[in-house]
C-alpha cells in the first residue's frame, strides 16, 4: 500500500475531498448530458434550464448531485424509454466511471493488491457519503454491504439502476478486468445494499 493510499485511508482534507466530488460530479453528469445532448436534445435543455451550481457543505453538494442524476436519467428514459434509456446511460456512466477509477489509481498510487482496491473504493465511497464495507471470501471474490448512502434518498431506483454502472467502472478503473456487481439496493426498499467483487484470474 502507498504511503498516499495509506493516508487517504485515514484522513482527506476538505479540499481534497470537495475537489474529488468535483470531479465525481463532472464526469457522471457530464457523460449524461453528451448522451442527451446526442439523444434527446430538447430534453437537455429543459434539464440544464434553471439549473444551479452546487453551494454549501458536503451534504448540500451531494443531495445537488443527486438530484441532477435523478433529473437527467428521469429525462432519457421520458425520451427513450425505460429499457433504452437506462442501458445507454449505464454504457456511458461505466465508461465514465472507469476514467474516474483509472484517474485514482494513479492519484493514489494503488497497487494490484485486491485490499489496495478495497481500501480506494472506501475512501471514494465516503467522499460521497456511502460507508462501503467489504468481505474477501477467498482470492478472487468480496461481499460488499452498503449500509448508508447519502444519494439513496434523491435516487430512486431507475436513477440508482443507472448509476450502479458508474461503480462497476469505477471498480474496473481501480483493478483493470475487475467486476462489481449489485444483488440488492437500498433504493429497492433492502436495508442495504449487497454487492459482489469478482477479480479477473490470473490468466484472463
Amino acid at each position: 500500500m502507498s504511503l498516499r493510499l495509506a493516508l487517504s485511508s485515514i484522513f482527506l482534507p476538505p479540499w481534497t475531498a470537495r475537489r474529488a466530488l468535483r470531479e465525481v460530479a463532472e464526469a457522471t453528469t457530464g457523460a449524461l448530458d453528451d448522451l442527451l445532448a446526442e439523444r434527446a436534445p430538447d430534453r437537455f435543455a429543459d434539464v440544464r434550464e434553471g439549473e444551479r451550481p452546487a453551494r454549501g457543505g458536503f451534504a448540500g453538494r451531494r443531495r445537488t448531485l443527486a438530484a441532477a442524476h435523478r433529473a437527467r436519467v428521469a429525462a432519457l428514459v421520458e425520451a427513450l424509454g425505460e429499457a433504452e434509456g437506462i442501458r445507454l446511460a449505464r454504457e456511458t456512466l461505466f465508461s465514465a466511471g472507469v476514467r474516474l477509477g483509472e484517474a485514482a489509481r494513479r492519484r493514489l498510487r494503488t497497487s494490484d493488491d485486491p485490499r489496495d482496491l478495497v481500501r480506494a473504493a472506501r475512501v471514494l465511497y465516503r467522499i460521497l457519503g456511502i460507508r462501503f464495507r467489504a468481505e474477501w471470501l477467498d482470492e478472487r471474490e468480496a461481499r460488499v454491504r452498503i449500509d448508508r448512502c447519502a444519494l439513496a434518498a434523491e435516487y430512486g431506483d431507475l436513477t440508482c439502476q443507472a448509476l450502479s454502472a458508474a461503480d462497476a467502472g469505477v471498480v474496473a478503473g481501480l483493478f483493470p478486468g475487475a467486476r462489481f456487481t449489485f444483488q440488492e439496493r437500498i433504493t429497492e426498499g433492502r436495508p442495504a445494499c449487497l454487492a459482489r467483487i469478482e477479480l479477473p484470474r490470473k490468466d484472463e
